[in-house]
């Protein structure tokens, strides 16, 4: 089902000036007049008469769907050598849609901030604290949930972000000319150069290569990641918590704690070993060094800015005497820790450079931060000048409650089965049999009894000659050379930690957990490796068997006195929502997720522990992916209370937190989120909702496994028809498309199993199973009931909103173009007819469902936003499949061929398509 199209091109549409939208089309049609001015003077002059005519076709292909073959005959006389500019341009042309409409919402959020009487996601905040207040919740119940309020976003890299930090810088300058142009009222001589300075950034952006030429190490990851942190949310979060605070005020009364951080931030970059071997124990080390350094340098601009402000003399004894009744009182005080700062930023210089220095006077803890800042803050404030304390001075407190001594808490992210092997060569060392052999019950009760004991199981030169690289030399050889190299870096990882400052770590995240066991090896790896304070261990159950076992694993773990003391009343677990689609599907899995929550939050209740769920979500409808304040929603009541962690991964952290006025919307909407699950939760299913579930998640699973593991050539499909693996050579991530270097899909990472289906857009992982549960439902009579639960379950609504969303992203014209242009095999091709055939019935049983003739016809804005890349979409989806045909051909001509002359414009092939629908994977 092919979806429509705009009957004008973006270039030429007309809009009434009375539509919401009309400044969008405004902005769209000046960049893109910019854009094609560029191309005309910029590029080779056939460019722009290639673009021209791509965008009739795309119109007359509206109008006469037969035209197709005029677009394809068009691709496929192209030039080798014109194939990457046209790529570019068509690129070009998307991601200047994607900067209008990101800036549109910055221009709407700031009209909708003074109308109180609309209360709509641009003040997301205000309008749950009115649905509290019509609620009649007690402003101390309010006050008591806004105080112990705890969302860690932890941004993580993605192997398919491929956009340059040079090319981000300019896309936000083009932003900005945008905002100057259409916030201000300009004179004609301000107006001509904001629109000079507008071309030049396009220029500029046409000229850079917008795609890497080498593969991303793990430490590039994660400076992107530094930089979104240093260039958006240094400044945005002090804000935002002054606007939450300056609510909780006007509703209860009171003003937040001083030391509030309700929203912090951690990091997977550079720490996420699972699957990627070039994460490393000393690449690990580099990224919590390169992030304290960072941090270090913003603080040390924070605190000579404060030193300017705090000129005054007056404060309490208490604080005349910590500074020697100076005539400065406030400045001395923080003298000592801009001095300190100054030693730290030496300090971490050094060890970059590989130089030894003297940590003497180097922060390592927030609170030597906190501590000099808290002391003025509470002697101005007793001194009657509390305007002055609640100014920057809070601003910067608040900083460090968010952000601590480093960019981002780091994470740690390993499998589990290379604790297993770790342990077990440490057992066979000691002559006591291999660990990994044993049952479960004798693991839990040696690793109780060894986590107890007061003696070391081994001496600390095992983990010496594991961070020197000769830990054969102390246990022998266990295993063959790669198992021996595995157990080092594992121990060598765990050296490293206990050389850290805690403040710079966040948790250990245990992949692929499966049974108690694999919690209490964590721990025992870091006591024998002498980590002082031991990172919290975090189970991510991820598998349909795993998640389904979840509950029974942590109410083993919680029945363990000693485990239960280690944890101090807190427990986070993690769920996983990208292997457990790829196992299951979307259907199965995500009700597994909600079901393995409502165990969890039981168990965690029954022990009297609190529970922090991590959703290790993604961008895409089957990693997770939805708008933020519908995803938390639809959560079971009372798994979030208070607390939470989420992933943001990729190109999703650059839309959501790439502008300061997007970030702090971002901010809002996870606050917002968070307060109404806590104290406005939503209802539990019904017995009878629940019931359907079970049913229709058996139909959906039975589905989706008979095609992607029981369908012989489905396999051969991906490969033949997605560019998966294209993917794997393609230099778009540190971390390898597999986990393993051979296999089918079982072994394939779920981000790229999704980001293949995506670019030919059959977006297969988001529908296949779920369409025929559905209509297994409607085939016995349950349509009433279905109804039932999409008005009155939030869970079920979301989930079928995010089906309708992906549903309409998909078109079966461009996967068949996709399947005719790549392979005539007869095999692939009946398959393709079979997979285009079930996400057409999936289209029309949930068109049936929902009494609609079309697609998200109660969701305009978004059909809009799609509509709008149609004319430039499309034909790059056309050109990448000629790309793609092309590109193996020659690969299959040249014997060991590394590197074709196609690599470059397939590279921006995809990149253009992720950007033009806004997600990957």
């Amino acid at each position: 089902m092919s979806q429509p199209q705009d009957d004008k091109s973006t270039k030429n549409a007309v809009i009434n000036p009375s539509h919401p939208n009309f400044e969008l089309h405004q902005d769209l049609k000046l960049l893109g007049d910019l854009l094609e001015k560029t191309l005309a003077e910029q590029a080779n002059p056939k460019l722009r008469e290639h673009v021209a005519h791509i965008r009739t076709l795309s119109q007359k292909i509206h109008q006469d769907p037969s035209a197709r073959g005029e677009l394809s005959d068009f691709f496929g006389k192209l030039p080798n050598d014109e194939m990457l500019p046209l790529s570019r341009a068509l690129a070009q042309f998307l991601t200047l849609a994607n900067i209008a409409e990101q800036y549109h919402k910055v221009r709407l959020r700031r009209r909708h901030e003074n109308d109180t009487a609309t209360l709509t996601q641009d003040n997301a905040l205000e309008r749950v604290f009115a649905d509290i207040k019509d609620a009649a919740t007690s402003a101390d119940d309010l006050y008591a949930t806004l105080c112990k309020l705890s969302i860690e976003l932890v941004l993580t890299a993605h192997p398919t972000e491929v956009s340059r930090r040079t090319l981000i810088q300019k896309y936000d300058d083009i932003s900005s000319c945008l905002a100057e142009l259409s916030e201000r009222k300009l004179t004609d001589s301000e107006r001509a150069d904001a629109l000079a300075r507008l071309e030049r950034e396009i220029v500029a952006a046409w000229h850079t290569n917008e795609i890497r030429t080498v593969r991303p190490t793990p430490v590039d990851e994660a400076k992107w990641g530094f930089a979104t942190i240093e260039n958006t949310l240094w400044q945005t979060v002090p804000k935002f918590v002054r606007k939450l605070d300056d609510l909780a005020f006007h509703a209860c009364g009171k003003r937040l704690p001083i030391g509030a951080a309700p929203v912090r931030f951690a990091s997977w970059m550079g720490g996420d070993r699972d699957g990627n071997p070039n994460v490393t124990h000393s690449v690990t080390n580099e990224v919590i060094t390169q992030s304290r350094l960072a941090a270090a340098k913003l603080y040390l601009q924070d605190i000579g800015n404060l030193r300017w402000e705090l000129s005054m003399q007056e404060c309490t004894p208490e604080f005349a005497d910590s500074v020697n009744h100076h005539s400065e009182p406030y400045r001395e005080r923080l003298r000592n820790i801009r001095d300190r700062l100054t030693a730290t930023v030496r300090y971490l210089d050094a060890r970059l450079r590989g130089e030894r220095m003297d940590s003497t006077g180097v922060i390592t803890h927030t609170d030597e931060l906190l501590e000099p800042l808290l002391a003025c803050h509470q002697s101005l404030v007793a001194c009657g000048m509390t305007q002055i304390a609640d100014g920057t001075l809070l601003d910067v407190i608040r900083r460090v409650g968010a952000f601590g001594i480093s960019m981002a808490r780091l994470d740690i992210r390993q499998e589990s089965t290379r604790h297993t092997e770790a342990l077990s060569a440490i057992t066979s060392y000691l002559g006591l049999g291999e660990y990994g052999s044993w049952s479960e019950a004798s693991k839990r009760a040696w690793l109780v009894s060894e986590l107890a004991s007061k003696r070391p199981l081994v001496s600390s030169s095992v983990y010496k000659a594991a961070a020197a690289g000769r830990l054969s030399e102390v246990l022998g050889e266990q295993g063959d050379t790669a198992q021996n190299e595995r157990v080092q870096e594992v121990l060598a990882t765990f050296r490293m930690l206990a050389s850290q400052p805690s403040d710079a770590l966040g948790a250990y995240v245990i992949s692929m957990a499966k049974n108690a066991s694999d919690i209490l090896a964590v721990m025992l790896l870091q006591k024998e490796a002498g980590v002082s304070k031991p990172l919290r261990v975090v189970p991510l159950f991820e598998t349909l068997d795993d998640l389904g076992n979840a509950a029974d694993t942590i109410d083993s773990l919680l029945a363990m006195p000693l485990y239960k003391s280690r944890i101090r009343g807190h427990l986070e677990i993690m769920i996983g929502y990208s292997d457990s689609a790829k196992d299951a599907g979307f259907m199965a899995a995500n009700w597994a997720q909600y079901r393995a929550q409502e165990a969890l939050t039981a168990i965690a209740k029954k022990h009297g522990v609190r529970l922090t769920l991590f959703h290790g979500r993604g961008g895409s409808v089957s990693r997770g992916g939805a708008p933020t304040h519908q995803a938390l929603y639809a959560q079971p009541p009372g798994s979030i209370d208070g607390s939470i962690r989420v992933t943001e991964q990729g190109e999703m952290i650059r839309f959501k937190f790439g502008l300061p006025a997007i970030a702090m919307q971002t901010l809002e909407i996870y606050t917002a989120a968070t307060l109404k699950a806590t104290l406005l939760p939503p209802p539990a299913p019904k017995d009878e909702w629940r019931a359907l579930m079970n049913e229709m998640t058996q139909v959906s699973l039975g589905n989706y496994r008979q095609v992607v593991r029981e369908t012989p050539d489905f396999v051969r499909y991906l490969r033949t028809v997605t560019p998966e693996l294209e993917l794997q050579l393609l230099p778009l991530g540190s971390r390898p498309a597999k986990r393993v270097a051979s296999g089918g899909v079982e072994s394939l990472r779920a981000i790229p199993w999704v980001f293949a289906w995506t670019q030919i857009r059959l977006m297969l992982p988001a529908w296949l199973g779920t369409g025929t549960a559905l209509w297994w439902a409607l085939e016995h009579d349950k349509k009433p009931l279905l109804e039932t639960m999409l008005s009155q379950w939030p869970y079920f609504h979301t989930l079928i909103d995010m089906l309708e969303m992906v549903l309409f992203k998909a078109d079966v014209d461009i996967a068949h173009y996709y399947e005719s242009h790549l392979t005539d095999d007869k095999a692939l091709i009946e398959l393709g007819e079979v997979l285009r055939a079930r996400l057409a019935v999936s289209i029309e049983v949930l068109l049936t469902l929902k009494t609609q003739s079309a697609l998200l016809s109660d969701n305009s804005e978004l059909e809009k936003i799609l509509q709008l890349r149609q004319s430039y979409l499309m034909p790059l989806h056309y050109l990448q499949a000629e790309i793609m045909r092309r590109r193996r051909e020659y690969i299959a001509t040249h014997e060991k061929a590394a590197d074709t002359p196609l690599d470059q414009a397939l590279m921006v092939a995809i990149a253009g398509i992720a950007t033009g629908l806004r997600n990957t994977g």
